[in-house]
């Protein structure tokens, strides 16, 4: 006698299958027990207490994701070259690679210049006396980047040409500043078009190198004048210099680079509202960026409601170290991976790509002596770290051009979904809990039941 569908459908859902016939695969991070992104080849049939659910909306679409990734700064471009060419190329190809065992990180952050973990401060226009100005720009030089930061860059693109560029300056050469510092001060209004023409020079170079810049911020944490390099820049100024000066000069040399306004902590939405609302920078502006050393992440969305067709990236966090990876991992998921990604942000970036065991270089008197790359490098040896883990369960499936769809957010399992290019679905999901939580997955016709240990977090594929 057949079976009724409803009866199949019945014994479909308690076997932890789709309707589909298909099982999803998912990676797993569980620090209690020692799993750190591993792939499990099929979701068990789980029993127990009646599971929540997580609901996916195919039809509820949001923002498409441009990517996950680092901030590839100096420090981290010059502990890579340090390896062997064989080491090297390795790591490399297990961050950016395609493969089945590499994390395929799709975009970078590079820094315009110095940021604060380089040896020392620089610009791309330098000058001896500190009196002199080069309003022409003619001693504009890529300088000690060529170096480090371009050779890493350009072996990182020969596995992954694809990877999306994003740069932002830490600060304006010091004879364009108020006080003639790299640490602080302000850019002077009689240097806002020649500095305007620095980023143009800066992107042009690059693109004569075969790197093309798709976005660059402002400002690296505009309201934050005590790092070095550094630039207090109010949202006024902001506004004025892309009205005034950088939408133009862009729009002179035919550029195409995306200009990304704010580039700070969630606690001031106010700064790009304001920025926004300026009806000459407006036109310029393709949205605004975040970092979350302070705020709550929902501060995104409130960007988001005031100007609904600006884009948001989030584009830098930091693990301390030594690093807690139970905790790291468990705040960064929730928070960024999931938290940022459903608050509109089309990016989720970690600071700082590598490190090593004594955390240099920084600069002086400002410099990050704490920052914990994604891998801690000590010779030829690699060691991930808990940025590595909370960008691979993104970074590994969630390919670019990936789109956010609406899901249910049953208490204590925060999470997020995507449709694939290719029609996949993906979803992320955290248990929050200090228990064991079922739960059953339902999308449309698709549905599987599984798991996560209190801590743990999953990434499904199907």
């Amino acid at each position: 006698m057949p079976i009724r569908p409803t009866l199949l459908f019945c014994l479909v859902v308690a076997l932890g299958f789709s309707a589909k016939g298909q099982t999803p695969t998912f990676w797993l991070t569980d620090p209690k027990a020692g799993v750190l992104f591993q792939k499990h080849p099929a979701t068990s049939a789980v029993t127990g207490e009646p599971p929540e659910q997580i609901s996916l909306y195919t039809d509820s679409l949001y923002q498409s994701m441009d990517g996950f990734g680092f901030t590839l700064s100096q420090g981290s471009a010059s502990h890579l070259l340090s390896m062997s060419d064989s080491a090297r190329q390795s790591i490399l190809q297990e961050l950016f690679g395609s493969g089945e065992n590499d994390i395929r990180i799709s975009y970078l952050r590079l820094a315009v210049a110095a940021s604060d973990l380089n040896a020392f401060p620089f610009s791309y226009n330098d000058l001896k006396d500190v009196k002199e100005t080069d309003n022409t720009l003619s001693q504009f030089s890529l300088s000690y980047d060529t170096f480090d930061v371009l050779p890493i860059l350009k072996q990182i693109l020969q596995i992954n040409p694809k990877v999306t560029l994003m740069a932002s300056p830490w600060s304006p050469p010091t004879w364009m500043k108020d006080n003639r510092d790299t640490r602080g001060g302000s850019l002077l209004p009689q240097f806002e078009e020649i500095y305007a023409l620095y980023l143009v020079k800066y992107i042009q170079e690059m693109g004569k190198r075969g790197f093309e810049i798709d976005a660059i911020t402002i400002q690296n944490e505009p309201l934050h004048p005590s790092n070095n390099p550094s630039l207090l820049m109010l949202p006024e100024q902001q506004a004025r210099f892309i009205g005034q000066h950088l939408g133009p000069a862009f729009e002179q040399a035919k550029i195409k680079t995306k200009i990304i306004i704010y580039d700070h902590n969630a606690d001031r939405p106010d700064y790009p509202i304001a920025v926004l609302s300026d009806p000459l920078a407006n036109p310029y502006v393709d949205g605004s960026a975040f970092h979350l050393y302070g705020g709550q992440i929902e501060a995104l969305s409130e960007v988001h409601r005031a100007f609904p067709n600006k884009h948001l990236y989030f584009t830098e966090q930091w693990v301390g170290a030594p690093g807690n990876l139970e905790g790291d991992i468990s705040w960064h998921v929730k928070n960024l991976i999931i938290g940022a990604s459903r608050n509109w942000a089309k990016t989720v970036l970690e600071w700082n790509l590598s490190s090593n065991p004594t955390l240099t270089p920084h600069t002086d008197r400002g410099g990050c002596d704490r920052c914990l790359g994604a891998i801690t490098i000590t010779g030829n040896e690699i060691v991930r770290n808990p940025a590595y883990y909370i960008i691979a369960h993104a970074s590994k499936l969630v390919d670019p051009g990936s789109t956010r769809i609406g899901s249910t957010a049953p208490k204590n399992l925060p999470n997020v979904a995507f449709t694939r290019p290719d029609g996949k679905k993906v979803l992320i999901v955290h248990n929050d809990s200090a228990k064991e939580i079922l739960f059953d997955v339902k999308e449309s016709e698709y549905n599987f039941s599984t798991s996560l240990a209190p801590g743990a977090t999953g990434t499904w594929i199907w």
